[in-house]
C-alpha cells in the first residue's frame, strides 16, 4: 500500500510538470501569434501610409488624376519586389468614397461587404486579412473622423464631358504668369478648396484661380461622389500562417518530448520502486535462507544424534527376539519394534542425505555403465515382481559426479518398480540431442502421474506410495540442479509415466 501510494505521487508530479510545461508552451503560442498579427498590422499601415504619401505627392488643388494614381496603386498590389509589400503581402488596393462605393482598386476583387468593412475596420478571413482606414484630408489614419477637406478623385475625361464657364479670361501681367497679383481672391461657392495658401495668405504669395471646369454644377456633383472617405487593403496571411504553423510545430514537437521524458521518467520511477521493492525482499530472502539453513543443519544433527538411541533400541529388541525362555508374544512385539526402527532409521538417513550440500565433482563416465550397476544393484526387487527391464539408446560418455549420479539413477528407477504393477515394463533409453548434450530417459508402464501432481512430486514429503519417505524424487531434483541438468515428468503413452533428464553434457573423446 506505502509502495503504491508513493507511486501514485510521483506519477501526479511528472503530469504536474508535463501539464505547465505544456500550459506554458500554449501561452507561448499564442504571444507568437499575437506578434504575427501585429506584424501584420503594422505592415498594412506601412503600405496605407506610403499611399497616403502618394495620394498627397499626386494632390492639385484637392483633387487627384485616377490616370496617374491607378499605376502606383497597380504595382504597389502586385510588385514581387517592392519592399513595404514584399511579393504577395498585398492583395487588393481599394479607394472607397462616403457612400462605401469603390473609387478605384488594384489587385484581386474583394468579396467583404463594403459597408459592414467600413464599420469592422478589420476582418480576418481564411487567407487574408482586410483593413479598412478612413481617409482625412490627405493622409490615411486609423481613427479620426472623416476630412471635410477630403481629396477627390478625377477621371481626367471629366473636363471634356463638362463645359467650361462662359466669360473674358483673367488678364496676366506681363512679367509673371501669376494672375492677379493684387490680393486674394475667393473660390465661388461650392469649389473644392485649393492647397493651403502660403505666407500672406496666398499661395506662394499669390492665389491661384480655379479651373473654369471645376465651377459647374453637374461637376461639383460628381466630385461630391468621387471624394475619397476609405481606404481598404487586403493583405495575404500566408506569411502569418507560415509562422504560426511553423512555431505550432516547434511548440508540439516540445510537448512531444516533454510528454516522452515524462512518461520515460514514470517507467524508471516505476522500475526504481520495483528495483527497490526486490531488493527489500532479497534481502528478507537471504535472511531466510541463512535462518532456513541454519535450521537445516539442527534437524540434520537432531536426525543424526536421534539416529545413536534409535539404534540401541533395536539392539536390545533383537535382544529380546532370540532370548530361548522369551514368551511367543514378547518375541513377536520384538520384531515389530525392530521393523519400526528400521522405517525411522531409514526416513531419517533420507532427510540426512537430503539435507547434506550436494558439491559435484565431475568426471569423464560411461553413462551406460552407470545404468548396468544400477540395474543390477536392484536385481532382487525386479526378480520378485517379474519386471521385464531394458536399457537401449547410444552409448555415451558424459561429465557428471558417478556417487551423485547413480543414486539419482536409483531413486528413478526405484521409483518406476515401486509404481509398476507385477510384470510390468521398464525402459532406459540414452540420446545425443545436440552437438555437445544428450538426455536420459526412463519409461514406465505404471499408473502415471496426473497433470495437476507432475510439479509437486519433486517437493519433499511429497509421494503417492503407501511406503515412500517422499524424498527420492527430492533428493533427484537436488542431484539434477547440482549438475545444471533439467528434469521433468511426463505421460508415457498409452500409460505410465516419463521421467527425462536432459542437458546432460557430453565428455570431449
Amino acid at each position: 500500500m506505502e509502495t503504491a501510494r508513493r507511486n501514485l505521487i510521483g506519477y501526479a508530479l511528472l503530469a504536474a510538470v508535463w501539464g505547465l510545461i505544456a500550459g506554458w508552451q500554449v501561452q507561448e503560442h499564442v504571444r507568437v501569434k499575437h506578434y504575427a498579427e501585429a506584424n501584420l498590422r503594422n505592415r498594412a499601415k506601412d503600405i496605407a501610409d506610403t499611399i497616403g504619401s502618394v495620394i498627397r505627392g499626386f494632390q492639385f488643388r484637392g483633387a487627384v488624376f485616377s490616370d496617374r494614381l491607378q499605376p502606383v496603386l497597380d504595382r504597389l498590389a502586385v510588385s514581387p519586389t517592392n519592399e513595404l509589400a514584399p511579393a504577395g503581402d498585398v492583395l487588393s488596393v481599394l479607394l472607397l468614397n462616403a457612400a462605401g462605393d469603390v473609387l478605384t482598386q488594384a489587385g484581386s476583387p474583394i468579396d467583404l461587404e463594403q459597408k459592414d468593412l467600413l464599420q469592422q475596420r478589420e476582418h480576418w478571413g481564411r487567407r487574408s486579412l482586410i483593413i479598412a482606414y478612413p481617409v482625412a484630408g490627405v493622409n490615411v489614419r486609423q481613427e479620426g473622423a472623416t476630412n471635410p477637406a477630403s481629396p477627390f478623385l478625377v477621371d481626367p475625361n471629366d473636363r471634356d464631358r463638362f463645359p467650361r464657364r462662359a466669360g473674358p479670361r483673367p488678364e496676366r501681367n506681363a512679367s509673371s504668369n501669376a494672375v492677379d497679383r493684387t490680393g486674394p481672391q475667393e473660390p465661388p461657392p461650392g469649389a473644392p478648396p485649393g492647397p493651403p495658401p502660403g505666407p500672406g495668405g496666398r499661395e506662394g504669395g499669390f492665389r491661384r484661380r480655379p479651373p473654369p471646369w471645376w465651377l459647374s454644377p453637374e461637376f461639383q456633383a460628381v466630385a461630391q461622389k468621387r471624394e475619397m472617405h476609405g481606404l481598404v487593403l487586403a493583405m495575404s496571411t500566408d506569411t502569418y500562417q507560415a509562422v504560426c504553423q511553423g512555431d505550432l510545430r516547434i511548440r508540439f514537437v516540445i510537448i512531444f518530448f516533454a510528454a516522452i521524458s515524462a512518461f520515460g521518467s514514470g517507467l524508471a520511477w516505476r522500475s526504481l520502486g520495483k528495483s527497490s521493492e526486490l531488493q527489500i525482499r532479497l534481502v528478507r530472502a537471504s535472511e531466510l535462507n541463512t535462518h532456513l539453513k541454519e535450521m537445516n543443519l539442527a534437524a540434520a544433527g537432531l536426525a543424526h544424534e536421534t539416529r545413536n538411541p534409535l539404534n540401541i533400541i533395536r539392539g536390545l529388541a533383537q535382544m529380546l527376539s532370540k532370548m530361548p525362555n522369551a514368551a511367543a508374544e514378547t518375541q513377536e512385539k520384538s520384531r515389530a519394534i525392530i521393523d519400526e526402527a528400521d522405517k525411522v532409521a531409514g526416513q531419517l538417513n533420507e532427510f540426512i542425505n537430503y539435507s547434506r550440500p550436494r558439491e559435484v565433482r565431475r568426471t569423464k563416465l560411461s553413462l551406460g555403465s552407470v545404468v548396468n550397476e544400477v540395474v543390477r544393484a536392484l536385481g532382487y526387487d525386479l526378480e520378485e515382481k517379474k519386471i521385464d527391464l531394458q536399457v537401449a539408446g547410444e552409448s555415451l560418455s558424459i561429465e557428471a559426479d558417478e556417487q551423485l549420479l547413480r543414486q539419482a539413477l536409483f531413486n528413478l528407477l526405484l521409483n518406476a518398480v515401486q509404481a509398476v504393477e507385477p510384470g510390468g515394463e521398464i525402459r532406459v533409453s540414452a540420446a545425443r540431442r545436440e552437438a555437445a548434450e544428450a538426455a536420459l530417459e526412463i519409461r514406465d508402464n505404471g499408473p502415471g502421474v496426473p497433470a495437476e501432481r507432475r510439479t509437486e512430486i519433486f517437493k519433499p514429503y511429497f509421494t503417492t506410495q503407501k511406503t515412500g519417505t517422499g524424498l527420492g524424487l527430492a533428493i533427484v531434483q537436488q542431484i539434477v540442479l547440482a549438475h545444471g541438468w533439467e528434469i521433468e515428468c511426463l505421460p508415457n503413452l498409452p500409460k505410465g509415466a516419463l521421467f527425462r533428464i536432459s542437458h546432460l553434457k557430453l565428455a570431449a573423446s
